[in-house]
């Protein structure tokens, strides 16, 4: 074996490398608060009892869960223009990812909504309190609870999936990793070091989440 490794070509190139990381995780941060958010109105409305915006909003889940991000971000980026509707390649891969996230954390948290015992539903309802107070009080912070450990793996899977956004230019990590490789030829380098970079990304997302989590739960829990 011939090759000779030198990790030092990429270093020239450090700023493409960390200007991709700061790009990714503003994709994720907003894809992620809008995605939860969509996905919290969606389950509300799958959980509720209009019939036609439950199937509604089960239509665009089953068509997003079932057709791949990547097609999605195309549709969205090449597709829309069709329309007069024309984004930059950041505002396509930020809708991209809210609308992938949102249907995903849709079924995700339905799931925990069902979790929730049928009593204490009953218990609010004979306190008076209308629909909505009963949704914000007493069935989406507990129904999150449940279901956070999954929520917050949906999370990280869409913030590592933000790496096909390349494909429309967005100069997100993988974007910088692509263009220094072009230039210096050191492929190995280049995808390890990214590989590695996703990697502390990933485990850093989850300890945020977990701590978010906390946060959220047990000072709620304490109060």
């Amino acid at each position: 074996m011939a090759y000779k490794f030198d990790f030092g070509a990429i270093v020239p190139h450090w700023q493409l490398l960390f200007d991709g990381v700061i790009l990714t995780t503003e994709l994720t941060v907003i894809g992620a608060v809008v995605g939860v958010g969509l996905g919290i109105m969606g389950a509300w409305a799958r959980a509720s009892r209009a019939p036609v915006i439950s199937q509604i909003v089960g239509v665009y889940v089953e068509l997003i869960r079932n057709t791949p991000f990547l097609v999605q971000l195309f549709f969205i980026f090449f597709g829309l223009p069709a329309l007069g509707v024309k984004l930059t390649e950041f505002q396509a891969a930020v809708l991209a990812m809210i609308v992938n996230l949102g249907a995903y954390s849709t079924e995700i948290i339905r799931a925990g909504i069902q979790a929730i015992p049928q009593g204490q539903i009953e218990a609010a309802q004979s306190l008076a309190m209308n629909r909505v107070q009963i949704f914000r009080y007493v069935v989406i912070l507990p129904a999150l609870k449940k279901i956070w450990p999954a929520l917050s793996s949906q999370i990280v899977i869409v913030m590592l999936g933000s790496s096909v956004c390349s494909q429309i230019a967005a100069e997100e990590l993988t974007f910088g990793a692509n263009y220094i490789q072009a230039l210096n030829f050191r492929a190995f380098e280049v995808y390890f070091v990214v590989t590695g970079l996703y990697l502390v990304m990933s485990i850093l997302l989850r300890m945020g989440l977990k701590v978010l989590g906390n946060f959220l739960f047990e000072r709620r829990h304490h109060v």
